[in-house]
Formats: C-alpha cells, sequence, structure tokens
C-alpha cells in the first residue's frame, strides 16, 4: 500500500465574513505587549533556563517535571516575538535558544520532538531557509518514527511501550514532515498508521477524546481507555481535546485524507458543544463541580485548533463558525482575568493554566505551552486579519 503525502500542505483559506469582537484588536495588542516584557524578563532574569510552570506568578526553575517536554516552547516564543516586532536582539536569542536544544533531535526517551523542533527550528528555518536547519527538524521526525509499536500501529508514549497518548497527535506532524522531505514511504506508513490507530482506539463517538490507550504487547490489540491526566479514565480531558483538533488538521493537511478532517470536525464539535458561552474549558468537563472552573492552556490551544480548522473545512458557514468561535476565545483570554498585563508580580503570560491537576503542578498558573499556543494562535489569526498571512 502507498500511503500518500502531499507534495504542499493543504492551505488554509479562512472564509470572509468574520465576526470579529470588538475587543480582539485591542487585547492582541495587550497580549503582544505583555509577552514581550514577560519573555524577555525570564531570559535576562534566568539565562538558559526552561522553567515549565509557576506558582504564585514566579517561574519554577526546579519545579517537578512529569517529563522533559517544554524546552521548545521558550524559544518559540522568542521566534515569535522577532517576527512580530523585527527587533534582531529577539532574533539572536531565538536562535540562542534554539541551539540550547541541539542534540535533542536525537532523544529516544520523548514523544515530544515535535513540541520541541517544531516551535524552534523550524521556525528558524522558515525565517532564513538555511537547509542545514531543516534537516535537523527531518532528523528529530526519523528519531520520533522510532517509537513505533509494529503490533498495535502506534507511536508508543514516553511513559511505557503499551501506552498511546492523544498529546502525540501534536508531535505526528515532525514524521510527517520528515516523510514528505525525503519520500521515505516507511515514515509516511508510521505517521499515517500511527494517526488511523488514534482515531480508531482514542477518538468516541460523541467526538471526545481519551487521553491514553493500552495496548496488548504480545498481539498489538487494543484492550482499554485510560488517563493520566483527566478526571477518570472515561473522562474527557480539554487540553486532550486541543491537542486533537489541531492534530488531526495537521493529518489532513499533510495527507488530504478526509477522515482526518471528520476527526478534527468531530473533536472541534464536541469542544463546542460542552463548552458554549464559556469559551474556556474545565481541566476535564466530566469532573463533576470543578474546584477551577477554568484552564487557559485548554482554551489557548482550542483556539489554534479551530482557526486552522476553519481554513480546512471548505464549507463557509462551519467554517465561520469555527473562526468566530476561535476569536471569540482569543478575546476571551486577553481579558484582565487571564492576561497578566500590568502586573509585574505575575512572570506568565496566560493565567489559570494547569499543568497536572492529578499531581498537584502548575495548578492554577502559567505554563510554558499555554504562552506559547495563545502566541501562535495569535499570530496565525492577525496575520490574516491584516493580510500578511
Amino acid at each position: 500500500m502507498t500511503y500518500r503525502i502531499l507534495p504542499d500542505l493543504l492551505p488554509l483559506a479562512i472564509p470572509p465574513g468574520l465576526t470579529v469582537p470588538d475587543g480582539y484588536a485591542a487585547g492582541s495588542h495587550r497580549a503582544w505587549s505583555t509577552a514581550e516584557d514577560k519573555v524577555t524578563s525570564l531570559v535576562r532574569r534566568h539565562p538558559d533556563r526552561f522553567p515549565l510552570y509557576t506558582s504564585g506568578g514566579r517561574w519554577q526553575l526546579d519545579g517537578e517535571a512529569w517529563t522533559n517536554w517544554c524546552e521548545g516552547f521558550l524559544g518559540g516564543q522568542l521566534w515569535l516575538l522577532a517576527a512580530r516586532t523585527g527587533k534582531p536582539e529577539l532574533s539572536a536569542l531565538a536562535e540562542h535558544y534554539s541551539l540550547l536544544i541541539k542534540g535533542r533531535e536525537h532523544d529516544r526517551e520523548v514523544h515530544d520532538l515535535g513540541f520541541l523542533f517544531w516551535p524552534t527550528w523550524r521556525r528558524w528555518y522558515e525565517a532564513t531557509g538555511r537547509p542545514e536547519l531543516d534537516a535537523t527538524v527531518v532528523q528529530a521526525g526519523r528519531t520520533m518514527a522510532m517509537r513505533f509499536n509494529p503490533k498495535g500501529r502506534y507511536l508508543r508514549s514516553f511513559l511505557a511501550p503499551d501506552s498511546l497518548f492523544i498529546d502525540i497527535m501534536m508531535n505526528v506532524g515532525v514524521v510527517f514532515h520528515a516523510a514528505r522531505r525525503t519520500g521515505d514511504q516507511e515514515l509516511a506508513r508510521i505517521a499515517y498508521e500511527h494517526c488511523l490507530t488514534t482515531r480508531r482506539t482514542l477518538i468516541r463517538g460523541d467526538g471526545s477524546a481519551s487521553h491514553e490507550g493500552v495496548f496488548d504487547l504480545g498481539t498489538g490489540a487494543f484492550l482499554r481507555q485510560s488517563t493520566q491526566q483527566g478526571h477518570q479514565d472515561d473522562g474527557s480531558w480539554a487540553r486532550g481535546q486541543g491537542w486533537a483538533i489541531h492534530g488531526f488538521c495537521t493529518a489532513y493537511r499533510y495527507t488530504g485524507d478526509r477522515r482526518f478532517l471528520r476527526t478534527a470536525q468531530d473533536c472541534a464539535d464536541f469542544y463546542l458543544e460542552r463548552t458554549g458561552a464559556a469559551l474556556v474549558p474545565p481541566n476535564d468537563w466530566e469532573e463533576p463541580d470543578p474546584a477551577l472552573p477554568v484552564e487557559s492552556s485548554a482554551a489557548a490551544i482550542a483556539a489554534g485548533g479551530l482557526w486552522r480548522l476553519a481554513g480546512l473545512v471548505g464549507d463557509e458557514v462551519r467554517a465561520r463558525g469555527y473562526a468566530d468561535y476561535a476569536l471569540r476565545i482569543l478575546t476571551r483570554l486577553c481579558e484582565p482575568r487571564f492576561l497578566s498585563h500590568g502586573d509585574p508580580a505575575w512572570e506568565g503570560v496566560l493565567r489559570h493554566g494547569i499543568y497536572h491537576q492529578g499531581k498537584g503542578l502548575g495548578v492554577d498558573e502559567s505554563v510554558m505551552w499555554g504562552d506559547y499556543w495563545f502566541l501562535d494562535a495569535l499570530d496565525a489569526v492577525d496575520r490574516h486579519l491584516t493580510g500578511s498571512a
């Protein structure tokens, strides 16, 4: 069987007639100003460090981490800020923080090489066109593909060989990228089959996403859904829902396989149905009376995924619905409840994020990926609204 990888990514075609909330433009301006202040303060105070989350609003330099997965998000914010401002000092910092993770493209201990190299070395390559930078991203994809379990047909999580995480949908893009760049059909097969297995085993009939799937290592048979982050095994962990929307959009852009587009839509529709006018979800929709009613990083990730989905679905009515909802999420995140604008004591950009509720890590705090995906979504929207996309 030939696993088709398109020669070029499917383009995003955001429909006309969007409803841009009144507060969006001012909110976006505040957000970028806040991010520049917070990120440059972080690298000045704590050079060459990669914190994951805050405690009481202050970055924890030696805080407990479940796994080593976040070093790409600080460099990614610096690349976004450099492109936004044109400041050479920010470009220099972005290069420096990208170089600090050089060597991790060979790291076989994590399933997060997309998180590491997509925000950093890919953005660096796109800014300069230097082929050796892209070669590093391709190597990360090759290394990521080594996690493939051929019996279960999935990329295993860092946790255990029998474990598949929904998070990996946000990292499989680096394998697709390596396959497209090299023409390697084995890489294409691995990326494609991982997405099909995730679709079959982790996405439920109502469009909700399970965090984890567990497999029989002897036969490759799927055994059960589980969770390491959600409220319960059959819960609906909001950040994982955002990973699913984003990840299946990426799979569709690389392959043109409409099964992946339909899955992204199902996951998006679940998010919209369960979150509604609140816009920002709890950590898990199935948690009764959650003590923390909002998880800002999940909302930031979902906003970016919904915006990309709006550019792919083709149906203008549905596309406008996804895009307008994404704009509403971002406008909400720019409000004082979430954005730390004007608060020098708070070192992150977005308040009310959660790293790991069950382990009590970074709960109701800023989290590095939340800040990155917030800026990533704002960047995509702003470039469209100004005609520079």
